[in-house]
């Protein structure tokens, strides 16, 4: 029997799924978790005074303290020095792109066949001088566009699953139904500030067609900025020409959609990806430039070999974007993952991918370019406690870190094989615990507090104070899944467990989604442009 994990999603014929093994009811029209016993006053109050509480919405999230740093300029400029030894000894291959090559020769490259060597110091003087250091991707609300550099942190959920778990049906292929209900969550949720883009993989529609319905999708039951396909140059381009039309007919050079354009590590970048940037830089749409590592495997097992790795594909991959336009738009990626050597499966919430995090969320700061990595990542199969602390491990250093842009930041499980709905919501709820830490101390009057402490008597309680009174609603984060009621309490409430009651609540959202607003003359454009591309790709499943 084949083992489910090893299956390539990009292979997956979905005419031959079982289709009574899928079951969409869960995701179409959930039912609410049963529990045992309700009482006035008790969940259901909690619940209901929750839901009345409104959460402040921030578009994007502004740092107030100063990344944490663990290394020294010393030993940060000797890992700038090898990875251009690299760049220049070593260079990289461009494989299935020759069109990649005049233009790296163009820009002062030795290229040798598809080998490409880089000058000393090409690379970061291209990167450095024209990529620019922050940049705005707007959205279809301009309430909703982000700043992506800086001091700013903007949430992703995950991305790529073939898989989808839930409590009620376990895990199962996803279908674009799944697609559909993760882009309303994400929308509903105010803690991301992304929809995404391959939230998880529809594997119900053609591989060649499926990217039409995922962008149509965000930019239907969506309002917030999206990413856009690069499974090819086509795809990318179809994905700029749904953005176009979705924006009201021009893009006027806006940068709209922030795509992630991934290495084929070690040290090669493969005609997918490039023609995919290619084709976002030409119309000034964003792309982050990711090495994707599984350290041991497709680099050095240790960790400056892998952050001198990762340094060197990216700036040849920023390079190229500039290259094809000075001054588009590029995110510096990094994921890395340490693995385990007696099995090979890759591992999360290690202490080795955050010191290679830390490390190069500084190189791109000294490179002055936005960085992308971490989010909520973990091995475990369930929405368990490894799933919880193998996340917080991760998520922890991508605050501390600085990171600009977070993918996978809610429902990552399986190594990234699945997306699951009690994760999701367990997940934006750390999310929104992190939007309160990012702000740090309020040292104002209000915040010091000075004027409660003279006139409340020693040895006096500060619940009926007047500081206390006008600060309560917003004193403390408010968890939406935790429960902190008694033993007894929770008992006779139906002893739910987290997931438990996340399961309850995903459903609950999707119950209560209402779709933002789309000018039904821009959505038929949208449906006409689908349509059309649709009658002209054939049904292909690899």
């Amino acid at each position: 029997m084949t083992d489910p994990s090893t299956i390539d999603p990009t292979t997956i014929d979905p005419t031959t799924i079982d289709p009574t093994t899928i079951d969409p009811t869960p995701c179409i029209t959930p039912a609410e978790t049963p529990s045992a016993g309700r009482r006035s006053g008790g969940r259901a109050g909690r619940a209901a005074l929750r839901a009345s509480h409104v959460v402040e919405r921030v578009p994007f999230l502004t740092r107030t303290m100063r990344p944490y740093e663990i290394l020294g300029e010393e030993s940060l400029a000797i890992i700038e020095h090898t990875a251009d030894t690299v760049l220049e000894e070593v260079g990289i291959e461009v494989r299935d792109y020759p069109e990649a090559l005049p233009v790296f020769a163009a820009g002062g490259a030795h290229v040798e066949g598809t080998r490409v060597r880089f000058p000393r110091g090409m690379c970061r003087d291209i990167v450095g001088r024209l990529a620019p250091a922050t940049y705005t991707q707007h959205a279809r609300n301009p309430i909703n566009s982000v700043e992506i550099g800086g001091n700013s942190t903007v949430f992703a959920p995950n991305y790529g699953s073939p898989f989808v778990h839930d409590l009620d049906g376990g895990r199962r292929y996803a279908t674009l139904a799944d697609f559909q209900n993760f882009v309303k969550l994400a929308y509903m949720s105010p803690w991301l500030h992304h929809s995404g883009g391959t939230v998880c993989e529809p594997v119900d529609v053609p591989v060649s067609k499926r990217h039409l319905d995922m962008v149509y999708s965000h930019l239907k039951y969506s309002d917030k900025p999206f990413m856009g396909s690069v499974t090819s140059g086509a795809r990318a381009a179809d994905s700029v020409e749904l953005a176009r039309i979705g924006f009201g007919g021009e893009l006027h050079d806006r940068t709209v959609m922030t795509s992630l354009i991934n290495a084929s590590s070690p040290l090669v970048w493969d005609g997918t990806m490039l023609a995919a940037a290619q084709c976002y830089a030409e119309h000034n749409q964003a792309c982050i430039i990711t090495p994707f590592i599984l350290a041991g495997a497709m680099a050095p097992s240790t960790s400056a070999g892998v952050a001198v790795q990762t340094l060197a594909e990216a700036l040849a991959g920023m390079t190229f974007v500039q290259l094809v336009r000075p001054g588009a738009p590029v995110v510096f990626g990094s994921f890395a993952s340490s693995m385990s050597m007696q099995t090979g499966a890759p591992t999360f919430g290690t202490p080795e991918p955050a010191m290679v995090l830390y490390t190069v969320a500084a190189l791109a700061r000294r490179l002055g370019v936005p960085f992308r990595s971490g989010g909520s990542l973990t091995a475990s199969k369930l929405p368990d406690a490894q799933a919880a602390y193998e996340s917080a491990n991760t998520l922890q250093p991508t605050i501390l870190g600085g990171v600009n842009f977070v993918l996978h930041a809610a429902g990552w499980l399986e190594g990234g094989l699945a997306i699951g709905y009690e994760k999701f919501v367990l997940d934006c709820d750390q999310l929104g615990m992190m939007s309160t830490f990012v702000r740090g101390i309020d040292v104002s009057e209000n915040g010091l507090a000075l004027d409660a402490l003279r006139t409340n008597p020693p040895g006096n309680h500060f619940l009926g104070t007047a500081h206390t009174l006008a600060n309560f609603e917003s004193a403390f984060y408010r968890s939406d899944t935790a429960d902190n009621s008694s033993f007894e309490q929770w008992t006779e409430e139906g002893g739910l467990d987290a997931a438990q009651r996340a399961n309850a609540l995903w459903k609950r959202r999707l119950r209560e989604y209402e779709a933002p607003a789309l000018d039904s003359a821009i959505d038929e454009e949208l449906q006409a442009f689908v349509a059309r591309r649709k009658h002209d790709l054939p049904d292909e499943f690899a």
